[in-house]
């Protein structure tokens, strides 16, 4: 899977990257979550093949902060990236006319950045809350194969109150914001395509949605699952099940989200069955 992934995401990026037909704001969103998607599985699933293939179970303490910081960033990343896919998707069924102007690169670029730094801004102080806590043990056993923030917390001997509450705020402010934003954005679309009279024009518009509603299901339900069982069925759930998610969580979205968009998306397909066939080379990028 992790395989799948890496060339997966990277293949995207390259098409995306020289292939001028995708120069548009869908797939730069799609060029962002595909970089998202590499860092996030990266920075987790070659320690875990170490901890599986070696028995290479140690991992410092700056490491493990190091490691969660990555981790928590680029899944916050990722989830600001899907709602700014689900806003493209609305700009480009309510607004056609308007797309390109509405969607300039500018536009764009500022969009990823201020979604890279709120991830930023919001985890570093839970990296800090982490740091700062006690442990009564030079060698400490989580029972993940990453350093997840709660699992790494309640190892510790002392009060761990601050990191469970802020992290429930940035669970709520980040993830609660996203899905709003997400579910405004199909709300007003399906009411666009509902409103259109042609069968045809309305099934064009519900299949530029379906790569982007698959992204979501994979993404968000190991997340809602994690985060829910960790705080309200973690006497229930047995341990081995929610490690076995936990890494579902970060391998899963990676893995998926390339096949499904070289799959369901025609301009990208296109372009792969193009460069496998050599009937034309991919054009190159103009600078």
């Amino acid at each position: 899977m992790y395989v799948i992934a890496a060339v997966g995401n990277c293949g995207l990026l390259y098409l995306i990257f020289f292939e001028d037909t995708l120069h548009r704001s869908m797939y730069y969103f799609l060029a962002m979550l595909s970089l998202t998607d590499l860092v996030m599985c990266s920075a987790s699933i070659p320690k875990t093949l170490c901890i599986f293939w070696f028995y290479l179970k140690e991992i410092s303490f700056t490491d493990c902060l190091v490691q969660m910081f990555f981790i928590h960033t680029f899944t916050a990343m990722e989830s600001g990236v899907l709602m700014l896919m689900a806003l493209d998707r609305y700009v480009a069924i309510c607004y056609p006319l308007h797309y390109s102007t509405i969607l300039t690169n500018p536009v764009i670029a500022k969009a990823g950045l201020a979604t890279f730094l709120r991830a930023v801004v919001l985890i570093i102080p839970l990296i800090f809350i982490t740091k700062h806590l006690p442990f009564c043990r030079s060698n400490i056993l989580i029972h993940h194969t990453y350093c997840d923030q709660l699992s790494v917390a309640k190892v510790s001997c002392g009060n761990i109150k601050v990191n469970i509450v802020y992290g429930l705020m940035i669970a709520l402010f980040i993830g609660g914001f996203d899905i709003l934003c997400i579910t405004v954005s199909y709300t007003m679309i399906l009411r666009a395509v509902v409103s259109l009279s042609s069968a045809d024009a309305r099934q064009k518009a519900f299949s530029t949605c379906t790569a982007h509603i698959c992204a979501i299901v994979f993404s968000y339900s190991p997340a809602f699952f994690c985060f829910f069982s960790h705080r309200f069925g973690g006497h229930i759930i047995p341990p081995s099940c929610l490690i076995i998610v936990a890494n579902l969580y970060l391998l899963l979205p990676p893995t998926m989200n390339p096949v499904v968009y070289g799959v369901k998306t025609k301009q990208i397909r296109d372009c792969v069955i193009r460069i496998f066939s050599g009937s034309k080379d991919v054009k190159s990028h103009s600078v």
